[in-house]
């Protein structure tokens, strides 16, 4: 069984990602039974099959617009969005809309090209679980969360940036 990072913690993940391959066609997939995340595509194909599977998630890649979502988002106990290149930004935007502008509170899962480096900002634009790169191990990227003490934005995290939440005096 594959590992993620959940709440700043290492856990068992008994979810599985469905994914499609090259000649494989959203509509016409078999869709398996058991925790499963499925491609958009394959949501929006068979939607009507698989609206009444409780354990369903839905799989984002970064491309994907905020848009193309259904307006059903929190059906899903999972949304995981996909990081193909560490350097891709885009899935920062999806999460932080999922979570401030349609109040999402499921897991929101950041997969793929996931380092260290990153944690402390993915957590900050609304994620709350990390399925780290395959080559590395989840116990030691763990350090990534605590590499800055004190956030000075407002974000999915903290509502109101620093200089509103700090108490000063009034010079005279």
């Amino acid at each position: 069984m594959t590992t993620i990072i959940k709440n700043k913690t290492v856990v068992a993940d008994d979810w599985q990602v469905l994914r499609l391959h090259e000649g494989d066609a959203a509509d016409s997939i078999i869709v398996p039974q058991g925790k499963l995340i499925v491609p958009l595509p394959v949501w929006n194909c068979q939607w009507e099959a698989l609206r009444q599977r409780r354990e369903l998630g839905l799989w984002l890649a970064g491309f994907e617009r905020i848009e193309d979502i259904p307006d059903d988002i929190h059906r899903f106990p999972v949304i995981a969005v996909d990081f193909r290149k560490f350097t891709d930004g885009r899935g920062y935007t999806l999460a932080y809309r999922l979570r401030k502008q349609h109040g999402y509170r499921g897991e929101l899962r950041a997969t793929g090209d996931i380092l260290q480096d990153q944690l402390f900002y993915l957590q900050r634009a609304g994620f709350d679980s990390f399925a780290v790169r395959a080559d590395k191990d989840p116990h030691s990227v763990l350090a990534g969360f605590d590499v800055f003490s004190v956030k000075y934005q407002a974000s999915a995290d903290v509502d109101t940036p620093l200089f509103n939440r700090v108490e000063r005096g009034v010079a005279l």
